[in-house]
């Protein structure tokens, strides 16, 4: 069995959709010791590919509820439904939602399998990421740590 993996999610210059990316850079940066992490774009079929052969994944993406921008989602996809971008404002075409009932349909999602999804803001071509969602991602690296190293 492969090591635990976390994955950050998204576009780096769609604002807030850098979110999940900028979580596994900052991890990356923090020497990852134990785990394996790696940035991908959110297509259906490459988190699928990820997924092969691993027991413990963790995804970070960037979502819309309806909360407030910079809100931190935890989801045990066992048995929670996986978050989506609101429809039209998904980057990814087929994604993150998609890879989940995908994997869960054919028997593929992993035995652990948690999301952490950002409440996004925006995701204007070209844009930073807003102060509330930068402020969550640093918020967001501190559980996963505490997390992984438990």
């Amino acid at each position: 069995m492969k090591r635990p993996i976390v994955i950050g999610l998204g576009n780096p210059d769609r604002g807030d959709d850098a979110a999940g990316r900028v979580v596994a850079q900052i991890l990356k940066s923090r020497g990852a010791r134990g785990y394996d992490v790696v940035e991908a774009r959110g297509e259906a079929t490459e988190i699928l590919a990820l997924f092969e052969g691993r027991e413990n994944v963790t995804l970070i993406d960037a979502c819309v509820s309806g909360a407030p921008a910079g809100a931190l989602h935890q989801l045990d996809m066992q048995s929670q439904r996986a978050p989506d971008k609101g429809g039209e404002t998904s980057s990814h075409g087929t994604g993150l939602a998609e890879a989940i009932e995908l994997a869960r349909a054919l028997g593929l999602l992993p035995r652990h399998c948690l999301v952490y999804a950002i409440e996004a803001a925006s995701f204007e071509q070209g844009a930073t990421m807003t102060p509330a969602v930068a402020d969550a991602t640093n918020r967001l690296v501190d559980q996963i740590l505490a997390r992984l190293h438990d």
